[in-house]
């Protein structure tokens, strides 16, 4: 699937926050082989030139950037940031999140489709940070976005796919739109079965961040995309309500 006309290596994104030492992000974003790496502009001072080593580390693991609006709770300060993001980072790719709701961290889905075309219509292509809602899906592709990141569970949360039914519909109804899990993910089971159920890719950060081995975990994530992806390219089963014998029952010996 291609993502604005770019065909990633790896269906794994992989966010930069949280880590517990340069070297361990390094390392685990090699091992990890991601397609694309997250990155927060809040890393980063524009103004000041802060953050110079860090950057530096992203331009040495030639990883594909893009840059997220975390934190953002306003369009205005959204689209701000993005600008900004633009700017520093030199790729016109945005992950546009506005935030509605504190706790949760849930999306402001009104203000993330104003936003998403404020910037589509200046040329950013945007990957919107969205709920698992068919109406602001459709709504944010009407505005200009071409890829959809419906969250798992709240971000941070691990608590992995907490609406199989909502994500199910949205690949049904959309599924020649490149869709990536975002947020919530918290095992490589969960990456697992976002792409048996057709998704183009996932998006994590904490579940590997704060593993006690993110290096190892990182590895772990890999595969199960990978095997969550030919799972899915193979065909897999329908689920049944009775049991099939899986030896046939023909030429079985009979005894009386």
């Amino acid at each position: 699937m291609l993502f604005y006309g770019t065909e990633l290596s790896s269906p794994l994104m992989l966010g930069t926050a949280q880590y517990p030492s340069p070297d361990i992000l390094s390392e685990t974003v090699k091992v990890s082989g991601a397609g694309v790496i997250t990155v927060s502009l809040r890393r980063e001072s524009a103004n000041l030139r802060a953050g110079q080593a860090f950057w530096s580390l992203l331009q040495d693991l030639n990883v594909p950037l893009l840059p997220n609006t975390a934190g953002c709770h306003t369009v205005k300060e959204a689209v701000t940031t993005a600008h900004m993001a633009r700017e520093v980072f030199n790729t016109d790719w945005i992950k546009l999140e506005v935030i509605g709701e504190s706790d949760t961290l849930q999306p402001d889905v009104f203000g993330l489709v104003e936003a998403a075309r404020i910037l589509t219509e200046d040329g950013f292509k945007v990957f919107p940070y969205m709920t698992e809602d068919l109406v602001v899906a459709e709504r944010l592709l009407a505005a200009g976005c071409e890829v959809l990141m419906p969250w798992g569970a709240p971000i941070g949360s691990g608590r992995g796919l907490n609406n199989v039914f909502g994500l199910r519909s949205l690949r049904a109804h959309f599924p020649n739109v490149p869709l990536v899990v975002d947020a919530g993910i918290g095992l490589p089971s969960h990456a697992a079965q976002a792409m048996e159920l057709g998704y183009d890719a996932v998006l994590i950060n904490t579940a590997v961040a704060k593993a006690a081995d993110p290096i190892a975990m990182a590895r772990a994530f890999s595969l199960a995309v990978e095997a969550g992806r030919l799972g899915r390219e193979a065909g897999p089963m329908e689920p049944r309500d009775m049991a099939s014998p899986s030896t046939p029952m023909l030429g079985l010996a009979s005894l009386s």
